[in-house]
């Protein structure tokens, strides 16, 4: 270990980037352009880019760059920026701990370190549920994978998960992957999805199962895993709207892999480890408008904040954080008083931020409870109208931008977002 005297070496930064990823070095790279001159970045793995480098197919960058790019194309352009503006990395290194006072406890190759951080701003992102998070009953056989372990060993390690395939769930991941296995030469014999409607993006829907005739059973869920030493094959049954089995509606379903595609999870045991009160709907850090957390100078942003539907927001978002990360070192605080909450109402499952200054402009992110058509998404502040958009289809999948004014908040003690 690198100590002496059995002392950790303490060292002072500030401002540090916990992420690799789209979030991290888009919030690194605002606070140097921000003009905050020490900024560090750690990264667990050993090369930057996070979840991109495993996503080879396109559809990224279309609001940033306004064309489509790859996965390691869009974060290739990051990854240029970042160097050229000579900010610091530190590649595999794992975070042990983080304080609420901002000190940072790190491992690298063997040696420990601790940081003190002028502001932290969390980039982790998010990880897939597993089998375990759902409890599919069977036995454990190989051929059971997540989506994002199977594009892993597809994509990055070359190795073909399996040749008859069924997907459960039907998450963006899952979907692609569902194409992926297809152009390799694999089956798909179906997708399954336990809601009443597809949690992934129509796009995908019709790029990735329709275009390849792929169907989708919606209403449906594994019930059963078979096998003993490879998957031999699944179970699968109708559900009720309480979403419990229909037993007379199961069936037997041949295939040697199995992909969950299940839901994300925000990675966030070093955020409650800080103290940050945490949002119970996201699994995310509750912000307010500058994506600081109730912890002073600690800030969150991208998919450790909550889940994204595109990589574009991720950078925009985090581009943001950075900003106001790297005004808090400079100026001792980046904070107006925030006395305006922001809260969900009819028809909307979140909304962020939780609470905003009126001072500034800013963005509420939100996603809807349910698909429909021909609504509008309207803020209000009491019987007040502060804003409307209508949108000829809403769906659950699809996160929601609202830019608004400070001086469309103007003498508003409250906002409420709903779905007319």
């Amino acid at each position: 270990m690198n100590m002496k005297n059995g002392t950790i070496p303490t060292i002072c930064r500030e401002v540090v980037v916990i992420g690799g990823g789209p979030a991290g070095l888009a919030a690194a790279i605002a606070a140097r352009e921000a003009g905050c001159g020490d900024v560090l970045l750690i990264e667990r793995d050993r090369i930057l880019g996070g979840i991109l480098n495993q996503c080879i197919h396109d559809g990224f960058g279309l609001h940033t760059f306004g064309e489509a790019l790859s996965g390691p194309e869009y974060a290739d352009r990051y990854i240029s920026k970042f160097r050229d503006l000579q900010i610091e990395a530190m590649e595999e290194t794992i975070v042990l701990s983080l304080s609420r006072d901002r000190v940072i406890e790190v491992s690298t190759r063997g040696t420990f370190q601790r940081i003190e951080a002028g502001a932290v701003i969390l980039a982790m992102g998010c990880r897939e549920r597993t089998r375990g998070a759902i409890s599919i009953p069977g036995s454990r056989p190989s051929g059971v994978y997540t989506a994002g372990a199977a594009q892993n060993f597809m994509n990055l390690e070359n190795i073909m998960v399996g040749k008859k395939a069924c997907i459960l769930g039907s998450g963006d991941i899952g979907l692609i992957m569902a194409r992926r296995m297809t152009l390799e030469g694999a089956t798909v014999e179906a997708v399954f999805e336990i809601l009443p409607y597809s949690s992934g993006l129509p796009r995908n829907i019709q790029q990735c199962l329709n275009d390849y005739g792929i169907p989708l059973h919606l209403n449906t869920t594994v019930t059963g895993i078979v096998g003993t030493g490879r998957l031999e094959g699944i179970r699968v049954a109708q559900v009720g709207q309480d979403k419990a089995p229909i037993p007379e509606t199961e069936r037997f379903v041949p295939c040697d892999t199995l992909l969950l595609s299940v839901g994300l999870i925000p990675e966030n045991e070093l955020t409650r480890e800080a103290g940050v009160d945490m949002d119970a709907v996201t699994g995310g850090a509750v912000v307010d408008d500058s994506f600081m957390t109730n912890v002073p100078g600690i800030f969150a942003c991208g998919n450790v904040l909550h889940v994204h539907d595109l990589v574009d927001w991720v950078s925009v978002e985090a581009g943001e954080a950075g900003k106001y990360a790297a005004c808090y070192v400079q100026n001792g605080s980046c904070a107006l008083p925030c006395l305006i909450p922001v809260k969900p109402g009819d028809g909307v499952r979140y909304t962020l931020p939780r609470k905003v200054s009126g001072e500034r402009d800013f963005v509420i992110s939100l996603r809807v409870a349910a698909p429909w058509r021909d609504r509008s998404i309207v803020v209000r502040s009491g019987q007040r109208e502060v804003a409307r958009r209508k949108h000829m289809r809403l769906h659950p999948a699809e996160m929601i931008r609202i830019d608004l004014r400070k001086e469309s908040v103007t003498g508003c003690s409250s906002l409420e977002v709903v779905v007319e």
